[in-house]
């Protein structure tokens, strides 16, 4: 029962990448595969982080200018926000000389991989796919690097991916 009710509360994430910062293969290479997620620089998507992304939630990792642009992967958060290290160290490309380490301003998660796709699903796909036209990823002006995905986005991603949708 308490798995069931689990899985009713999990949220399903969009986190995007250049493949030339942090790609799949990156991600796969760590000896846990597993990362913290830093950098986030927009304060709508550092809410999400430290309030709304979850232990336990799936994100989809989004390979974003890109040749194909594409969802590549499927990942698991496993460590809810904590404050971005990276925005206190001045030799860190993420650094923010504003951010204070006694009143954070920018916070990361962990993730670790779950699946790398066999194929890609590409934006050029998704745009195809009707069950996804309101997919936030779609939308024009949509730029930011975290974003929610629904339980029915999902699971049509998962399909189109060729995994199962319970996963």
């Amino acid at each position: 029962m308490a798995k069931r009710a689990a899985a009713k509360s999990r949220n399903y994430w969009l986190f995007k990448s250049e493949p030339s910062a942090f790609s799949i293969d990156d991600l796969a290479a760590e000896k846990t595969k597993t990362t913290f997620w830093d950098g986030v620089r927009n304060y709508q998507a550092r809410n999400m982080l430290r309030d709304e992304v979850k232990l336990g939630d799936r994100v989809f990792l989004y390979h974003s200018n890109a040749d194909p642009m594409a969802i590549v992967g499927l990942c698991e958060v496993v460590r809810e926000g904590y404050p971005d290290h990276t925005a206190f160290d001045p030799a860190n490309k993420h650094y923010d000389e504003k951010s204070n380490p006694e009143n954070p301003t920018w916070f990361m998660v962990d993730i670790k991989l779950v699946a790398k796709f066999d194929e890609p699903v590409t934006r050029d796909q998704l745009k195809d796919e009707p069950q996804l036209a309101d997919m936030m990823l779609l939308r024009r002006g949509s730029r930011l690097s975290i974003q929610p995905v629904t339980l029915n986005e999902y699971q049509t991603v998962l399909k189109m991916a060729g995994l199962k949708a319970n996963i």
